[in-house]
């Protein structure tokens, strides 16, 4: 039985997953943007694709540290502004 890409993958360590998530979402958010933005600013040219790979590998180099920076900050906002379930639950009726 031949195994799927995923399955063929080598796992990782879970404590890996607090840099790798931020890692991989900033990849992805920063390539969609920069392909938008080269888009709507110059159209599909003659060299698009360079032109966008040149500006997603700026966008991520900015992006990955503003997100590890920003992820805790908005982590830490959150739940400030959340209620927490177990005093939401032993207010009385």
């Amino acid at each position: 039985m031949s195994k799927t890409i995923i399955q063929a993958i080598p796992k990782i360590h879970p404590k890996h997953i607090q840099w790798l998530m931020p890692l991989i979402l900033s990849g992805m958010m920063s390539g969609c943007i920069s392909c938008f933005n080269v888009l709507m600013n110059v159209g599909f040219i003659n060299g698009f694709l360079h032109k966008w790979l040149a500006s997603w590998s700026l966008s991520w180099l900015i992006a990955y540290p503003l997100i590890m920076v920003f992820l805790p900050l908005v982590r830490n906002f959150l739940i400030e502004i959340s209620l927490d379930p177990k005093q939401e639950n032993s207010k009385p009726k």
